[in-house]
């Protein structure tokens, strides 16, 4: 398989429906793409272990993924994309039977 452009931890600096001070209240936000395309992800009190498919939506690479895991105390899973931009990372998370955001990430050095 080709090699995976998504592979590291990046850095969640941005999501539409969270305020900043809410995406590190737990730890610093991130989402992390492993070789065996598996990942996890962290913002606010919501954190997801990801199973992950990698496809190509007009040419450029993409990664799907669906997740589970919690928000706050309760149980909870979702799906979710991300594409590389010019910026970094850029996709949309969303939680089943519950909100959804778009987000951007930025590839942290050394991860």
């Amino acid at each position: 398989m080709a090699k995976n452009p998504f592979m590291g931890k990046w850095r969640i600096v941005h999501m539409d429906e969270w305020g900043e001070d809410y995406l590190d209240l737990v730890a610093p936000a991130h989402i992390t793409f492993d070789k065996e395309d598996m990942g996890s992800f962290q913002f606010g009190a919501v954190q997801g272990w990801l199973d992950c498919r990698r496809g190509a939506l007009d040419g450029e690479p993409i990664i799907e993924f669906s997740w589970q895991g919690q928000n706050d105390s309760d149980e909870a899973c979702g799906r979710g994309w991300a594409k590389l931009t010019a910026e970094g990372l850029g996709g949309h998370l969303f939680i089943h039977a519950s909100d959804d955001s778009p987000f951007r990430a930025v590839k942290m050095v050394g991860k």
